[in-house]
């Protein structure tokens, strides 16, 4: 038998990157379609906290060894990471699912689709990265787009400020997940181990989460105690969070991040066809309008430029 070389070991690695990076964007959408399934058996803040508890529960004894080494560095940033605790489990969990009350899995995942917009928005005022033409052109894209999801293409509806406090939420939760993206580009983020430093800011989001959790408890007593609400829960748990992430690290560990960030244009794809067959939600036309705008918007904003020469 032939020996592998570094050359085919390198190849068979990206083509497994590539197959998983193709179900990444279906894990990460799985959070709107399980979280939109399970509002009438679980509480917002209870889901999120149990989620983020099992996610954290998984991830501790992959991490323990990291945590030690680093402790002193996590100690040092506490703050911080109880900031990327708050907008990215907090946020971008308890005001998610409160918002699927509201709104559906499908305005849900278009409106989030916005969020590499935002970071563009963000490292421009908060770390003076000016956008470039193309890239102007695709935030003001990508928001038009957002505007005619949020208004049910019905201009009546911006001028009189009717909107579905749902799609507000859903809103206010992509600019607090590209805030998260943001703050973990700082430097000394980046020096630390992946995992360690998602398990550390799982536990400080379920901090955060544990006395919303027990208000639903004392106030309504929401501990889930049906089968269902746990199988919501675990699914969550494992796919959105543990599963979702992972994959992605994967990803920009192996193919880079600009390839790797090209597979979350699935995002809409996956979430919309899923909202449809599992929700039986309904595909309208300013849907398709504003699928459109912000897919264009978000491709010319954050794609490379070798990928539209």
């Amino acid at each position: 038998m032939t020996e592998e070389t570094p050359a085919d070991e390198m190849a068979r690695a990206r083509t497994r990157a590539y197959a998983v990076m193709v179900f990444s964007p279906l894990f990460f959408c799985s959070n709107l379609i399980i979280g939109r399934a399970a509002n009438e058996a679980v509480l917002p803040n209870t889901l999120a906290f149990w989620r983020w508890l099992i996610a954290f529960a998984i991830l501790l004894p992959i991490a323990l060894p990291k945590l030690k080494r680093h402790a002193g560095t996590f100690r040092q940033y506490a703050r911080e990471l109880f900031l990327l605790g708050f907008l990215g489990m907090v946020v971008c969990g308890s005001l998610v699912y409160l918002s699927l009350h509201y709104t559906t899995a499908t305005n849900a995942t278009l409106i989030y689709t916005s969020s590499p917009v935002i970071i563009v928005l963000l490292e421009w005022v908060f770390r003076g990265i000016r956008p470039s033409a193309r890239q102007a052109i695709g935030i003001a894209l990508a928001f038009c787009g957002v505007a005619v999801i949020l208004m049910k293409g019905d201009l009546q509806r911006l001028l009189s400020f009717q909107f579905n406090p749902g799609d507000i939420g859903i809103a206010v939760a992509a600019l607090a997940w590209a805030s998260y993206s943001v703050l973990l580009k700082r430097s000394h983020f980046r020096d630390l181990p992946t995992i360690a430093l998602f398990c550390v800011i799982t536990g400080a989001g379920c901090v955060l989460l544990l006395p919303l959790m027990l208000w639903e408890l004392v106030m309504f007593d929401a501990f889930p105690r049906e089968t269902s609400a746990w199988w919501s829960i675990l699914g969550v748990a494992l796919m959105a969070s543990v599963l979702a992430y992972s994959s992605f690290q994967y990803g920009v560990k192996v193919l880079g991040p600009s390839v790797a960030g090209i597979f979350m244009y699935l995002l809409p794809v996956y979430g919309v066809s899923m909202a449809v067959i599992f929700l039986g939600e309904q595909l309208q036309a300013f849907h398709i309008a504003g699928f459109l705008c912000v897919a264009a918007g978000v491709a010319l904003a954050t794609l490379p430029s070798r990928f539209l020469s």
